[in-house]
């Protein structure tokens, strides 16, 4: 495995690669890496020539009372985490070689992003559309892997490779669950061990949901008996819950036959975001 620290060096490197006939699959992360990230790495192997896998902590999409400077950054286990699985390239960039000083061109999806987490974090997905934008035009990939916890973050990141033209599969992968059915999540490190065990109640409140969806009960009663659940949690505070279609994220109806159920919730004052896709 190489790491490369510069955009034009790993565009160079990528360029040559291709000129060969090798595809290239990324998979762009923040770092404090798990075994959700694992599952794209391993995703992106068996389907690529050439894995690039980023670990960058994207400060534009951070709002000014959010934790991107306690987020977690442990790069010496990031670096053996992407060397035991195989990953060919580990782009380690710094805020200064992705945005120079006169930086002034963002991307912003003027309908996904206003919605769901958007309400709360009014910046965070023009930070996100920038910086996989960036990603996307210097690692070149035919494949870019994306967890689907955040379900909201693939909808918008899969639409603006439609709407840019970028010649990219923009694929979904599986929530990676730890025992407890908790969603992994790097920010999972800020919860105690009772806090952990406490926010279990996320999903089997989903769960439950989606026996209820299947069972034909109305998106109303559903909403409410999710809210009334996820309250009982010790120290909770909903963002909020939401039922979506799960192709355009349009506010589910009781029509619909595939919504997804999506919350984000404070516990420990951890935000904390989970879903469920659900099918009659």
């Amino acid at each position: 495995m190489k790491i490369i620290r510069k955009p034009e060096e790993l565009q160079k490197t990528i360029e040559e690669l291709k000129k060969k006939g090798k595809t290239v699959g990324l998979v762009p992360t923040m770092g404090a890496l798990h075994a959700g990230h694992i599952s794209l790495m391993k995703k992106s192997v068996s389907q690529n020539d050439i894995t690039v896998v980023s670990v960058y902590v994207n400060p534009i999409q951070f709002g000014p009372n959010e934790d991107y400077e306690k987020y977690p950054r442990p790069v010496e286990h990031d670096i053996k985490v992407c060397k035991d699985n195989k990953v060919d390239f580990l782009f380690l960039p710094t805020n200064k070689t992705l945005y120079n000083d006169n930086f002034s061109t963002y991307i912003y999806n003027n309908k996904l992003a206003k919605i769901m987490c958007g309400v709360t974090r009014p910046i965070h997905f023009q930070g996100v559309c920038t910086v996989v934008s960036k990603l996307f035009n210097i690692a070149m990939p035919a494949k870019a892997y994306f967890g689907l916890k955040d379900y909201q973050q693939y909808v918008i990141v899969k639409q603006m490779a439609k709407d840019l033209n970028f010649n990219i599969k923009v694929i979904g992968c599986p929530i990676v669950r730890e025992k407890s059915g908790i969603a992994m999540s790097s920010r999972n490190t800020y919860l105690s061990e009772k806090a952990k065990q406490d926010a279990c109640g996320i999903y089997k409140s989903l769960c439950l949901a989606k026996k209820q969806f299947s069972a034909g009960k109305k998106l109303n009663d559903i909403k409410k008996n999710i809210e009334k659940n996820i309250l009982a949690i010790p120290t909770s505070k909903i963002d909020y819950v939401e039922l979506r279609n799960s192709e355009n994220l349009d506010l589910a109806t009781d029509k619909d036959k595939s919504i997804v159920i999506a919350v984000a919730v404070k516990v420990a004052n951890v935000r904390l975001i989970d879903n469920i896709v659900c099918k009659k």
